[in-house]
C-alpha cells in the first residue's frame, strides 16, 4: 500500500482520466434532471430523452464544446472527491478495524461502508463549490434552455458572480445534498468493487490484473448509480437554483415528488448510468494502475522507514 500522499496522487489522476471520457453523459443527466423542473406530469417537456441522444442534440447545436461545459471545474472537482475517497479510505478502515477488532485486516462490511462513506463526504465537501459551478455552467443552453439558467463566461467568472452576490454560502449552496449523494455513493463503491474482487477471485478463479479489475468496477458502478441517483438528481436541482425554489434537501425531495411524481427522482438515469460506469471503470481500474506506479516512484524516493508495511 502506498503512502496517503500517494494514493491521492493517484486517485485524481485516475478519475481526471475517467472523467474526460464520460462529461458528455454527464452534461446530458445534468439536463435530464432539470427539464420539467416542478412541471406537473401532463407538461412535461421532452427534449433530452436519452444519453445518445442528448449527446447528438447537444452537439449538433452547440458544438464539442456545449457537451465539455464545466469540464476544468470537474477536474478540479474530482481531484479533490477520489483523491480523499481514494486516498483517505484505506487508512480509515485500517485505523477504524485496528479500534474494533484489534486486527487492521480484519474485513468488516459494516466499517468498509462507514470508511467509504466517511472519505466520500470530506471530499464532497471539499468539492462542492466546484460542482455547483460546474452544474451551472453544464445545464446552459442558448438553444435548449432547461431549469434556470446562469450565461457564466467561465468557471472562474461563475464563482466570482456567485461570492459576489451571496458570499462564500452561496458557493456552498446543496453542500448538504452533495454530502448524502457522495456518501451514499461511497458507502457503496469501494466496498463493493473489493467485495466483487473477492468473490471473483474465489469463485471464479481470476487472478489479480486487467480483468479482474474491470468485471470488479463494472458491479461497483451499477450499484453505485442506483444508490446514488436520487439524491444526486436532488442535488442538481438545488445546485442549478438561486435559492427561490427550494429550502433544503428535503423540501425539494417534496416538492418534486409532489408536482412531477415519484420517477421524478430518477429522471437522467440512462446517461448517468452510461457516465458511471465507464467511469467507476476506468477510475478504479487507473487507480489500481497509478498506485502501482506510486509505490515504484516512493521505493525510489523515500526512505524505507516512511512507507507503511504492507
Amino acid at each position: 500500500m502506498s503512502t496517503t500522499l500517494g494514493a491521492f496522487i493517484a486517485g485524481g489522476i485516475a478519475a481526471c482520466g475517467a472523467v474526460t471520457a464520460t462529461h458528455p453523459f454527464e452534461t446530458v443527466k445534468i439536463r435530464m434532471q432539470l427539464q420539467g423542473e416542478l412541471k406537473d406530469k401532463g407538461h412535461q417537456p421532452h427534449q433530452y430523452r436519452g444519453p445518445l441522444q442528448g449527446v447528438s442534440i447537444i452537439v449538433r447545436n452547440e458544438g464539442v464544446r456545449g457537451i465539455y461545459r464545466g469540464l476544468g471545474c470537474a477536474y478540479v472537482y474530482q481531484v479533490l472527491l477520489n483523491g480523499c475517497r481514494l486516498g483517505f479510505y484505506e487508512p480509515m478502515r485500517e485505523t477504524l478495524t485496528t479500534l474494533v477488532f484489534n486486527d487492521s485486516k480484519t474485513q468488516s462490511l459494516g466499517v468498509n461502508m462507514a470508511c467509504g462513506a466517511g472519505s466520500g463526504i470530506m471530499g464532497a465537501a471539499a468539492g462542492s463549490p466546484f460542482f455547483l459551478v460546474k452544474t451551472r455552467l453544464q445545464s446552459y443552453s442558448p438553444f435548449m434552455p432547461t431549469g434556470t439558467q446562469h450565461n457564466y463566461r467561465n468557471a472562474w467568472n461563475g464563482m466570482a458572480s456567485i461570492y459576489g452576490s451571496e458570499g462564500i454560502r452561496g458557493l456552498y449552496r446543496g453542500v448538504g445534498a452533495a454530502m448524502i449523494r457522495t456518501g451514499f455513493g461511497s458507502s457503496v463503491q469501494l466496498p463493493t468493487y473489493f467485495f466483487a474482487k473477492r468473490r471473483f477471485v474465489r469463485h471464479l478463479g481470476m487472478e489479480e490484473g486487467l480483468p479482474l479489475h474491470l468485471a470488479s468496477s463494472t458491479v461497483s458502478g451499477f450499484v453505485v448509480c442506483c444508490v446514488m441517483h436520487p439524491p444526486d438528481t436532488i442535488m442538481s436541482r438545488l445546485y442549478n437554483q438561486n435559492g427561490n425554489l427550494y429550502k433544503g434537501v428535503f423540501d425539494c425531495l417534496a416538492k418534486t415528488v409532489r408536482t412531477e411524481g415519484f420517477l421524478a427522482i430518477y429522471k437522467g438515469f440512462l446517461p448517468h448510468l452510461a457516465r458511471i460506469l465507464p467511469h467507476t471503470i476506468l477510475t478504479l481500474t487507473l487507480a489500481e494502475q497509478t498506485n502501482k506506479l506510486m509505490r515504484k516512484l516512493e521505493d525510489r524516493i523515500l526512505p524505507t522507514a516512511a512507507l507503511p508495511n504492507p
